[in-house]
């Protein structure tokens, strides 16, 4: 009872207020930043190559965390609920869609299908999306998880980072493909209200990521001018 009384919470907010440091905050990856690293991968036949090509568009354009992406390094805290499975990726000449089955803010597994559209950019994610799922399904049929490393593994958040780190300093880590996207479509004059429901954003959660990155705040304000 004595640590939720009103003193004890004002001591601890003050503490934080004084000694705290503040957030390092990724910077959002941009569309030349994508086509930096597809531009030595567009052609290779490695599996491993396809597959962090496809998770990297993915989770752009669909503004995925890289929890919701990859598993964690420790073993013990790996969660089946939250793997996204191959049987439930739907494919048509428009777009790719797959159920993403929990995540940060959906507390009670409720899921949430995503929809990534095709488009004529050279950063396709639908073209690398194909790619790779061609070569997962030849060389897993049997398997369930949507990704799969070369090994028949799935992809930590380790392996990941380590990929991005060959292209980017420290600055860009897996929060820079869901920053990026929502800047994407900020300059492109999507209304706050839809990047919220597109990133899967709780209302109080969303009015503090805009809080956090002074470029997403910006880009809202220029794309609506533009738009």
């Amino acid at each position: 009872m004595h640590r939720k009384s009103l003193v004890v919470k004002r001591t601890m907010t003050g503490c934080k207020r004084m000694h705290g440091s503040p957030r390092k905050r990724r910077r959002a990856l941009t569309i030349d930043d994508l086509n930096r690293v597809l531009a030595e991968h567009e052609t290779s036949p490695s599996h491993d190559d396809r597959l962090f090509c496809a998770m990297l568009l993915t989770g752009f354009f669909a503004l995925l965390r890289l929890g919701e992406l990859t598993d964690s390094d420790a073993v013990t805290l790996h969660e089946p609920r939250k793997t996204i499975q191959r049987s439930l990726v739907k494919l048509t000449d428009a777009n790719y869609s797959f159920f993403l089955p929990g995540h940060k803010a959906d507390r009670f597994f409720n899921g949430n299908t995503v929809i990534i559209p095709k488009n004529s950019d050279q950063h396709d994610p639908h073209h690398f999306f194909l790619l790779y799922l061609s070569s997962r399904d030849e060389k897993f049929p049997l398997l369930s998880p949507l990704w799969l490393r070369d090994d028949g593994s799935t992809p930590t958040r380790s392996w990941f980072t380590r990929r991005l780190r060959h292209f980017f300093n420290s600055s860009v880590g897996g929060q820079s493909m869901r920053a990026g996207g929502a800047t994407l479509l900020a300059e492109m004059g999507t209304p706050p209200h839809l990047i919220q429901a597109i990133g899967r954003w709780r209302s109080d959660a969303f009015e503090g990521y805009i809080r956090t990155h002074p470029f997403l705040i910006q880009a809202l304000l220029f794309g609506r001018r533009a738009t």
